[in-house]
């Protein structure tokens, strides 16, 4: 409408044109933990409660209200959402996959899911992590990334 004016201006990208297709997205992170809450949490030992089943609602949550947090991301109709964790001795991975039928990705939708469901995670056992002086030196996010996109063509 406007193309003939230039500024540095936020704007949402138009998808009118596109068509809806299948679209998937799969994203993953993970949390460094000491061992000892690693066992905490498999044992249902944390005080706040099920961490993990918290951590999936998190993470359902999260995904839906996207576009709500991410100020250029497109609201979209999410038609499914699978949140999966692994155990290691000192880390829990989180993996989200979303589906939606629609004119755009969901990868922000994935990515933001495996965020909340880390920083959930963490909120969940901070107590334990905390050293003496209330900081968390082992504790740590990391490598959260996009491990697929699929669009049907």
């Amino acid at each position: 409408m406007f193309s003939h004016i230039q500024d540095d201006r936020a704007r949402m990208v138009d998808i009118s044109d596109k068509k809806e297709v299948k679209r998937r997205a799969v994203a993953v992170g993970e949390i460094q933990l000491k061992p000892g809450t690693i066992e905490a949490i498999k044992n249902k030992q944390i005080e706040k409660g099920s961490v993990l089943e918290t951590a999936r609602i998190a993470s359902i949550m999260a995904v839906k209200q996207t576009s709500l947090v991410i100020p250029m991301c497109h609201p979209i109709p999410v038609t499914g959402i699978d949140v999966q964790f692994k155990i290691n001795a000192d880390s829990i991975i989180a993996t989200v996959e979303v589906r939606t039928i629609g004119k755009t990705g969901v990868e922000m939708e994935a990515l933001h899911g495996v965020s909340v469901a880390l920083l959930t995670i963490w909120d969940m056992v901070k107590s334990r992590e905390k050293d003496e002086t209330g900081n968390y030196p082992f504790t740590l996010i990391k490598n959260i990334k996009v491990l697929e996109k699929f669009k049907e063509i």
